[in-house]
């Protein structure tokens, strides 16, 4: 289900942006976003009920609102927004763009992602945050164990193998819709097949 409100053919950039609960963090970003006029915006609600109605009612004034009825997870939420995108059928090659919808992601690092993705089109593209202050030890110490595992299994060394602000672009589309993976455990295999295929993996340097 979706509001049908703004697919923008013009905009070569796909802001995609997975949301279960969220709260006025995603109201700015999608606002913040909307005023450069660089991205067709994408947002889904992965279930958030009806306790978050108005959250994504002021969302709808600048994005694409699609609607899953239950939580079904970031990984489902994530490809939603993909087939949608491939209905599309584009022709011009674009670029998609992932970032979370608690705000962490500035929109000067989601447009660094985007233009290191427009230079590299046939990489991934990841965002990568330095773990320096105050990172709260979990998280630490997630990204750590995550980046052993993923070397280990690929052989490649992601120095933040968690980041959700991502960039490829829309001819990889049916490669990602085809990665197993419902939850957050999609994110890791999207790394782990991009890894087995022998794709280039990119880091940008974020906040």
């Amino acid at each position: 289900m979706t509001n049908q409100m703004i697919y923008t053919p013009n905009k070569n950039k796909y802001l995609v942006i997975p949301a279960y609960e969220p709260d006025q963090r995603l109201v700015d970003l999608v606002k913040e976003a909307y005023a450069t006029d660089l991205f067709a915006i994408l947002v889904i609600d992965d279930g958030s009920g009806t306790t978050y109605r108005d959250i994504f009612d002021q969302v709808k004034a600048y994005a694409t609102v699609l609607y899953h009825p239950k939580n079904l997870g970031k990984g489902c939420a994530l490809k939603t927004a993909y087939e949608y995108i491939r209905q599309q059928k584009d022709t011009e090659e674009k670029v998609v763009i992932t970032a979370d919808a608690d705000g962490q992601h500035t929109i000067k690092d989601i447009c660094a992602v985007a233009e290191k993705c427009r230079r590299n089109p046939q990489s991934l593209i990841l965002g990568k945050r330095a773990f320096t202050g105050k990172v709260p030890l979990r998280s630490r110490l997630g990204n750590l164990i995550t980046r052993y595992v993923f070397r280990m299994e690929s052989g490649q060394l992601v120095m933040d193998t968690q980041t959700g602000l991502r960039a490829f672009s829309t001819q990889m589309i049916p490669f990602m819709l085809e990665v197993p993976g419902e939850r957050y455990e999609y994110e890791m295999n999207v790394l782990l097949r991009w890894a087995k295929e022998d794709k280039k993996i990119k880091e940008v340097p974020i906040e």
